[in-house]
């Protein structure tokens, strides 16, 4: 007797929740593992997280905070992996959207009407994430360059310029050596809701969810993008522009992320300081993968690991324990989620010794003639 992995014609959702749910149930497990390696009580340390993130209103307030650029970053990710273009760059393009705002907000402000001075900079958040991120795509499109080393490296470019301006030719004059610019006027200033932190960009990440469920469910754009994602060839062969679909959707997905900076700088610092890019990015390609690249998903899935931020935080202060658990929970989960997609595509059976072989034939054969 053996075992044999036999792929499901298409994907069992029965498996996939189930898998989903144990691998929740692992990764609770496995922190618990964890808390008990630096001498933490579990049980105690999951409440701490549990009231630290949804024990009041303003902690309620705060996972909303953090779930803002989670969503926005996530949704890049998801747009441009409908196409199997993995862009890895959010966090340099949240950085190139904050400057591209705060270029609006320090030098036009004065000069623009106050009603107007916030739209001027959401699109020009947008337009630099954006083209930033067309400049992978360009090369993606053109020649044939993978997309996750151009992606990557530019977020460092992207911060060493984020760095040099709060450092440099725009840091505050009158700011007593502190680095960062002068804070926006008062028109730059993303509204809020009454006594919490939480700002207008909740909304613009809500309605891009909504917007990209529904283009990508509904439109003639969506359908070429699963086509293209599930089989290009077949796309190419159906004559759709795969070069011009990828420039479009990395000029979106970069967009997205660069709003994501627009919000962070124009929300909550009110200028370009240190603190603008602390690894929404990269947290927003977990978020994607957990949500199975579904723009609604993202948001429940975003406000979930922005609580394990924001409780991780509380065993900081409350038990002494590193802030940098809940990070770790969030990796443990990503692992768990991505091994169960494998039991949601293939089912296990039990089979004889001749079945086994018979199956390896097989596979050797479609290696063969794929060789």
């Amino acid at each position: 007797m053996g075992l044999i992995f036999e792929r499901r014609l298409s994907p069992s959702k029965i498996a996939s929740w189930v898998g989903i749910s144990l691998s929740i149930l692992l990764a609770l497990i496995m922190g618990g593992v964890v808390f008990l390696s630096v001498g933490a009580n579990p049980l105690k340390a999951y409440t701490v997280m549990g009231l630290g993130a949804f024990g009041s209103l303003y902690n309620i307030s705060e996972v909303l905070v953090k779930a803002i650029p989670l969503i926005l970053c996530s949704l890049a990710v998801a747009v441009s992996a409908k196409i199997l273009i993995w862009n890895i760059g959010g966090e340099g393009q949240l950085a190139v959207g904050g400057i591209g705002s705060a270029g609006v907000a320090l030098f036009l402000a004065p000069y623009l009407p106050s009603p107007i001075v916030l739209t001027f900079m959401v699109v020009a958040g947008f337009l630099a994430g954006g083209l930033w991120a067309s400049i992978a795509g360009l090369f993606k499109a053109k020649l044939g360059v993978n997309e996750i080393l151009t992606t990557l490296m530019l977020n460092y470019v992207a911060i060493f310029w984020l760095e040099h301006l709060y450092f440099g030719p725009w840091r505050d004059p009158m700011g007593m050596g502190f680095p960062g610019t002068a804070i926006f006027p008062e028109s730059a200033w993303l509204p809020r809701f009454p006594q919490t932190r939480v700002h207008l960009g909740l909304v613009y990440g809500l309605l891009a969810a909504l917007v990209l469920q529904w283009a990508l469910s509904r439109t003639r754009w969506g359908y070429e993008m699963r086509v293209i994602g599930e089989n290009p060839k077949a796309a190419q062969y159906a004559g759709m522009n795969i070069p011009r679909h990828i420039l479009w959707v990395m000029f979106i997905s970069g967009g997205l992320a660069g709003l994501a900076g627009m919000a962070e700088a124009s929300g909550i610092h009110y200028r370009l300081q240190q603190g603008l890019t602390v690894g929404y990015g990269y947290i927003g390609i977990i978020v994607a993968w957990l949500s199975r690249l579904n723009p609604v998903g993202i948001i429940v899935v975003a406000i979930l690991l922005a609580s394990l931020l924001v409780g991780g935080d509380q065993l900081q202060s409350v038990m002494h324990l590193p802030s940098s658990v809940g990070l770790v929970l969030e990796g443990t989960l990503l692992f768990f989620v991505l091994g169960s997609d494998f039991f949601s595509r293939y089912r296990i059976k039990l089979s004889t010794k001749s079945e086994v072989q018979r199956s390896i034939g097989h596979r050797a054969e479609g290696m063969e003639q794929r060789t």
